[in-house]
This record gives C-alpha cells, sequence and structure tokens, in this order.
C-alpha cells in the first residue's frame, strides 16, 4: 500500500539516511562546483565562441558523480536508496499517474515563477542565456544535460538533502527550505535575482516530494522544463 510523505510516522519522515559527515562532504562538493560554475559562465558571457557542449559535458559527469557519492552514502548507512529516490513504480497506472501529477505541478510553478519573476523585475534569464544551446549540434547535449539534472539534481536535493535537513531539525517546513536555499545557492552564478527565484522553485519542488513521498514527479516536471528552454532558445534564435 503506498502513502504519501504526510501520512507517514514522524520516526520515518525524520530519519537520517546518511552520516553528517558525509552530509558535509556533499554540501562541499557543491560549493566548489557553484564556485566553478560562476567561473565558467563568467567566462561563457564573454568568450566569442563558446564552447557550450564541453560545459554541457563536464556538468553532466559531475552531477553523475554527485549522483553516485549520494547514493554510496545513503547505502554505507544502511538505508535504501528508494528512501531517496521513492518507491518503484508497478504498473503503467504509477507512471501516468506521476506524469500527470508533473504536468499539473509544471502549469502550477510556471504560473508562480512568472508572477515572482515579476514582482523580483527578472525581464529575462541573464547569464543563463550564454549557457543555452544555439547551435543544432548543441540541443541533444542540452537535452541530455536537462534529463541528468531532473534526475540527479531532485534526488540530491529534495530526495537527499531535504531529508537530511528535516532529520536534523526534526521539521518538515525546516527542512524544505533549508534544501531549497542550498539549490538556489547552487545557482548563484546567475545573479542574486534568479538565485531567489531558483530557490522558491526548489521550495516548490521540495513540497511537491514531500506531499508525494517521492522525487519522481519533480524529476519529470524538471527534466522537461530544463529540456523546454533549450528547444524555446533555439527556436527564438532561429
Amino acid at each position: 500500500m503506498e502513502t504519501s510523505a504526510l501520512g507517514q510516522p514522524a520516526s520515518d519522515r525524520y530519519l537520517q539516511v546518511a552520516s553528517p559527515i558525509h552530509t558535509i562532504l556533499v554540501l562541499a562538493m557543491l560549493g566548489g562546483w557553484a564556485f566553478w560554475h560562476k567561473v565558467y559562465a563568467d567566462h561563457l558571457s564573454v568568450d566569442a565562441n563558446p564552447n557550450r557542449v564541453h560545459f554541457y559535458l563536464v556538468t553532466l559527469c559531475f552531477e553523475w558523480l554527485l549522483f553516485v557519492l549520494v547514493v554510496a552514502g545513503v547505502q554505507r548507512n544502511g538505508a535504501s536508496v528508494l528512501t531517496v529516490l521513492g518507491d518503484h513504480w508497478h504498473s503503467a497506472r504509477h507512471v501516468l499517474r506521476d506524469m500527470g501529477i508533473a504536468v499539473g505541478f509544471w502549469i502550477v510553478a510556471a504560473m508562480l515563477l512568472w508572477i515572482f519573476g515579476w514582482l523580483l523585475r527578472i525581464a529575462a534569464l541573464g547569464r543563463n542565456v550564454s549557457m543555452l544551446p544555439q547551435r543544432g549540434i548543441e540541443l541533444p547535449f542540452w537535452i541530455a544535460l536537462s534529463v541528468t539534472a531532473g534526475v540527479c539534481e531532485e534526488a540530491i536535493f529534495r530526495g537527499y538533502l531535504q531529508r537530511q535537513f528535516m532529520a536534523l531539525t526534526k521539521s518538515a517546513p525546516a527542512g524544505i527550505l533549508l534544501s531549497a536555499a542550498i539549490f538556489g545557492a547552487a545557482h548563484a552564478y546567475q545573479g542574486f535575482r534568479m538565485m531567489l527565484l531558483i530557490a522558491l522553485y526548489g521550495a516548490m519542488f521540495g513540497i511537491l516530494a514531500y506531499w508525494r513521498g517521492s522525487v519522481r514527479p519533480g524529476m519529470i516536471a524538471h527534466a522537461w522544463q530544463d529540456s523546454l528552454n533549450g528547444v524555446l532558445a533555439m527556436v527564438m534564435r532561429h
């Protein structure tokens, strides 16, 4: 019988899935990655002929490396990997249900982000525009990166860090907000206002993961949103 996180006992909802040392290591790697990302973003924004494919491949490899580190830490702690990924899909109906949840979430999140973006006076994506694909050869790599981001970032930020912060604070709202803040900080290279907007987006994903008891709908919505950004960038350019 499947249950959402809202129906779980507090001891299950606030279960630590890895050691504190492991979480510190993950946060340190994210901090180093955020710094490198900013340096590379600055380089892409001024380079006359930036090598985006190289950037996509390096980012893709790092995200899978961090994903493997998270999974290894969870397994070393004796917890099931499913605690950060959610239960297996057992039928086509379960897959379609999570896809439907992802679509509904994406529509609502898109409207809220538009409102928050207007309030924050974010007229464009700023530096992120330089990272979007602009040539046909770049699009497949961008989509591969988008799918990777959907799977890895949701597992890392919502499946792992959110649970760790909830266990630390014994509070679901605090766990969601702390994970969202780290998610926003990891995208600080896009500027302060975009960082705030992305943190809000992360909080929405966090609420979805907590309510559903799984990061799988978030993975679908995340991968779709990032992929769509790249496709729209190509269409608008050509």
